[in-house]
C-alpha cells in the first residue's frame, strides 16, 4: 500500500520556494520523463513543479479563466476546460498520470470524473482533504455547525466544495470501480504521516489529507 521510497524522490527543502506537502507526495509518484494532465491545475503550482523536477510532458486542464491565465504566463501548456465535462474529450490511454489534487470533492460528479481520468491514463493520482478527520467530527459534534478547517477554510455558503468525502468513502468507491491502489499517503495538520500499516478506520480518523495512486486492474 504505501511508503515505498521513489527513485529520485526529492523533499519540500531540495527546491527553492518549498511547495505545499501533498503537492510534493503527488510529485514523488510521478515517474521521470511521464506524459501528465493535471486536472483541475488552479495557478500551476503542480505542473510547475512536476516539470522542474520530475522532467514531465505536464499538461492541464483548469475552469478558471484567471487560473489559465497565470498558467500560461508561467509558460505552461494549459486550457480552459471543465472536468464534469470536458475529459470525455480526450483519447484513452493518453497520459501516462492523470492527476486530480484537491479538487474532486468540488466537481459536480465525482464518480464520472474518476472514470474519465482512469480511461485516459495508465494511473491517477488524487488528493483530498478528509471529511472524516477527528477535528472536524468534533467541530458538528460539539458546536454544530459546518466546521472550518485549515484544509476547509471557506465557510459553507462561499465554499466551492460540492461533495465532501472521508477516506473511508474514497477506499469505497475505489473498490466499485474495481481499480488498484498502488500506493495511499495520509498525513495530520503539522504534516506527519499517518502509519501505513493502519487500518482505513485509523487513516480516516486521524488523516487530515489523502493521496491515493490508482490504477485500472486490467
Amino acid at each position: 500500500m504505501l511508503t515505498s521510497t521513489n527513485p529520485g524522490a526529492f523533499t519540500a527543502q531540495s527546491i527553492p520556494k518549498s511547495p505545499r506537502l501533498d503537492l510534493v507526495v503527488v510529485a514523488n509518484m510521478v515517474e521521470p520523463g511521464s506524459r501528465v494532465l493535471d486536472v483541475g491545475c488552479g495557478d500551476g503550482e503542480l505542473l510547475q513543479l512536476l516539470s522542474e523536477t520530475r522532467d514531465v510532458d505536464a499538461r492541464g486542464i483548469e475552469i478558471s479563466r484567471d487560473g489559465v491565465n497565470e498558467c500560461v504566463a508561467k509558460g505552461l501548456a494549459v486550457i480552459q476546460g471543465d472536468a464534469d465535462t470536458d475529459l470525455a474529450d480526450y483519447p484513452d490511454n493518453t497520459f501516462d498520470y492523470v492527476i486530480l489534487s484537491q479538487t474532486l470533492q468540488a466537481t459536480r460528479k465525482p464518480r464520472w470524473v474518476m472514470e474519465q481520468m482512469l480511461r485516459i491514463g495508465k494511473r491517477v493520482i488524487v488528493s483530498f482533504p478528509n471529511f472524516g478527520h477527528w477535528r472536524i467530527r468534533g467541530q458538528l459534534l460539539w458546536y454544530g455547525r459546518m466546521p472550518i478547517t485549515k484544509n476547509l477554510p471557506v465557510s459553507w455558503y462561499d465554499t466551492p466544495n460540492i461533495h465532501f468525502c472521508t477516506i473511508r468513502d474514497f477506499v469505497d468507491l475505489a473498490r466499485e470501480l474495481d481499480v488498484k491502489i498502488e500506493r495511499a499517503v495520509a498525513f495530520g495538520p503539522s504534516g506527519g504521516r499517518v502509519r501505513f500499516d493502519a487500518p482505513w478506520w485509523f487513516w480516516n480518523l486521524f488523516g487530515e489529507q489523502a493521496v491515493f495512486l490508482l490504477s485500472r486492474k486490467h
